[in-house]
């Protein structure tokens, strides 16, 4: 998984407000109060030790019977949120109410032009996939995804890849979303294949020993694409000089796309626009597609105990 670039409560602070200055304690009740209100926060929001938390002045809120408390979280560098809380008048809450605009989904807006489909191209229901092909924990929510839950819906559902490699910890899963993607220009079952396949193999890909050799890994990857193209008879001299010419500009736009949405860490999906983090189990996934389907008016398909067909691919030997 990425490391994420941002503490967790940098989220927890994300609006940013006016610059105020800390309303010093006028008394021993006051100190006691702010200190109170200081550790609270610490506590709830998991506010790392090299913040300080200032409180600013209050004011009055529009909120019946609450003050507004403007809250600023400082590292003693650049890093510097402002967010606004709100305690009671008799000073034994502290809450915190968030805005949203309901008229902004960012993940509805995901492109998938041009993007290789799997399932029905009609589908109401999208399931969108960051993926990077190096991820262990993306082989095991690929093995989740086809094909049992393929079959379960049949032709309710479309499945869709995003690249997102993690090339700051896979060193070849940059070069296998070039390859794929060099194949899906041509022939998009067989970038599905070849998916199958590296997701199945990567060990095999990235070498047993402790050795690891990216040079042999991304010769390996060459390979493999030359092959799949060769089995799904595309223009070879167009494949070999994609291969070649490892053109990463598009993965660079889909991994900025994935930047804007927040994702840290693959696989991260997108259920008609709802989000699911991680390896989720079976049970989980089919959990929200059903709600999407429900949702879009449809009716989801009986839950069976039937366990998972497995995943085949014929790419390599």
């Amino acid at each position: 998984m990425r490391i994420s670039r941002f503490f967790v409560i940098l989220f927890l602070v994300a609006g940013v407000g006016c610059k105020a200055q800390s309303a010093p304690a006028n008394n021993a009740t006051e100190a006691k109060l702010d200190r109170q209100i200081k550790l609270t926060i610490r506590s709830q929001y998991n506010v790392p030790p090299d913040y300080t938390v200032t409180l600013g002045q209050r004011s009055k809120s529009d909120i019946n019977g609450f003050d507004s408390l403007p809250v600023t979280f400082s590292n003693g560098g650049s890093q510097k949120k402002v967010t606004e809380f709100l305690i009671s008048k008799d000073n034994n809450t502290l809450a915190r109410l968030e805005k949203f605009d309901l008229t902004k989904n960012t993940s509805a807006g995901i492109s998938i032009l041009g993007r290789p489909i799997r399932g029905n191209p009609n589908a109401k229901i999208t399931v969108i996939n960051f993926d990077d092909l190096e991820c262990p924990f993306c082989a095991r929510m690929h093995q989740e995804i086809f094909p049992a839950t393929e079959a379960h819906y049949g032709d309710q559902v479309r499945y869709v890849y995003k690249d997102f490699p993690l090339v700051e910890i896979h060193p070849w899963a940059m070069h296998a979303a070039v390859d794929v993607n060099c194949l899906a220009a041509q022939n998009q079952p067989g970038y599905w294949t070849l998916v199958d396949y590296i997701h199945s193999h990567g060990n095999e890909i990235t070498g047993n020993d402790n050795h690891q050799d990216p040079a042999a890994s991304m010769k390996k990857l060459d390979e493999l694409t030359r092959q799949e193209g060769q089995r799904d008879k595309v223009n070879m001299n167009k494949l070999n000089a994609c291969i070649s010419r490892q053109d990463e500009s598009a993965i660079r736009a889909s991994m900025k796309e994935g930047d804007a949405l927040g994702i840290d860490g693959t696989p991260t999906l997108f259920i008609n626009g709802e989000r699911a983090t991680g390896a989720i189990p079976q049970s989980m996934l089919w959990t929200i597609i059903d709600r999407a389907i429900s949702d879009a008016g449809g009716v989801p398909p009986p839950q069976t105990d039937s366990n998972p067909v497995k995943a085949t691919a014929t790419t390599g030997k």
